[in-house]
């Protein structure tokens, strides 16, 4: 779950309040999408999901999905609150699952499966992966371990204007006190050059900065300490800068080619050119703030607050897909572009997950993990499945 640290500012004249919209209403969000070449939606779009048959999921007879029944489980305990989900919540609960066609054999009974699709129809779209990077490093610095991973600095300001402006429900504005001026909080490139700016906030120190980057983009991570015990962190705040991507920098200055784009060439590139990793970096002003997960956590907590599942948990657009909801997915392994066809569940958001049709793929802890996860970049197709009572969130009876 996201931490914020809300306050309520009464009495501020309505031109502030568009001030400051205008400073951060861009900054909102720890991914924030890149911006990117689309096609013109046609005059009247098509709808985002439409009805489809059990029988268009490819290869769902060999799929088993009892992780995804296990998951959904534990995602109910929110779910059953809503209208339409109560009866499918009470089924899963009490469902015998020993094998995979009796899992199946839940889903086909208590659910719905609605095509999802572009603007044009399509039902085309872009999966990426996401993972948990594992990083060395240590709770006191040292000469190996000298680049801190920061907890949520006491003076980030997070500013909820929904009471006031509900149009503005989905911003929250960030920023911290300069006298009685609320200003942007300091950019990656300040913290980097300054420490003493969140000196105490310190969790852990890590000896590797563009890690500790990687860390930050993907929103969760494991440190190694020296005595073997591995920790959790999770995302817990920003500092409210847009992110920029450096991958896109990079192919902007002619250092890649579309083609060897990928985290692994990214963390090539940066140790080949050691002396411009720092310049690199700060060209992105965004700042991930982290906090520690018990020992209970064996996996992050996606946006439900509910543990991922490794290889079954996708992040989504929650305009399209509603968080807790199962889906379908159809694309092609990263690695050998064999077909990859299977249940997910979603249980996890992003800045950078945005559209219709699309989705990043949580592959779970590790190496091998971000191995897949920094080359997945594939076209795919998806199904929502809902309960027979309940609609996809964009859905309206006259489309």
């Amino acid at each position: 779950m996201k931490a914020f640290c809300s306050i309520r500012i009464k009495g501020l004249k309505k031109g502030l309040l568009l001030f400051l919209v205008t400073v951060f209403a861009l900054a909102a969000c720890a991914r924030a999408p890149e911006k990117r070449l689309e096609k013109a939606p046609p005059a009247v779009a098509a709808p985002a999901a439409v009805p489809a048959d059990w029988r268009e999921l490819p290869d769902w007879e060999e799929d088993d999905p009892r992780p995804v029944l296990a998951a959904f489980v534990e995602a109910c305990r929110a779910l059953r609150w809503r209208p339409g989900w109560r009866n499918s919540c009470e089924a899963a609960g009490n469902w015998p699952a020993a094998t995979a066609e009796e899992a199946r054999r839940f889903f086909v009974g208590y659910f719905r499966p609605w095509r999802l699709q572009q603007e044009d129809g399509s039902p085309e779209g872009l999966l990426t992966g996401y993972y948990v990077p594992e990083l060395a490093g240590s709770p006191t610095p040292d000469r190996r371990f000298r680049y801190p991973v920061y907890g949520v600095p006491d003076d980030l300001l997070v500013i909820d204007l929904a009471s006031v402006y509900p149009e503005l429900a989905r911003y929250r504005l960030r920023g911290r006190l300069d006298g009685r001026r609320v200003v942007p909080y300091w950019s990656r490139a300040e913290i980097d050059a300054r420490p003493e700016l969140l000196a105490g906030h310190e969790l852990f120190w890590v000896e590797d900065p563009v890690g500790l980057f990687f860390l930050q983009i993907q929103g969760s991570g494991r440190i190694r300490l020296p005595d073997g015990e591995r920790v959790l962190v999770n995302y817990a705040d920003q500092n409210g800068h847009p992110y920029r991507s450096i991958g896109r920098l990079l192919l902007q200055r002619g250092e890649m080619t579309p083609d060897q784009m990928s985290m692994q060439n990214i963390r090539f590139w940066a140790r080949r050119h050691p002396d411009r990793v720092a310049e690199l970096l700060a060209e992105n002003p965004s700042y991930i703030f982290f906090r520690r997960l018990g020992s209970e956590w064996l996996t992050p907590p996606g946006a439900m607050g509910l543990a991922l599942v490794p290889e079954r948990s996708l992040a989504v657009d929650p305009r399209y897909v509603p968080l807790g909801a199962p889906v379908f997915l159809d694309t092609t392994w990263p690695v050998g572009q064999a077909p990859l066809r299977r249940l997910m569940l979603a249980l996890d958001t992003g800045g950078a997950i945005r559209g219709r049709v699309r989705a990043d793929f949580f592959w779970g802890l590790g190496d091998e993990a971000g191995a897949l996860a920094g080359r997945m970049k594939q076209p795919a197709r998806l199904w929502l499945l809902l309960p027979a009572d309940v609609r996809p969130p964009s859905f309206s009876g006259g489309e």
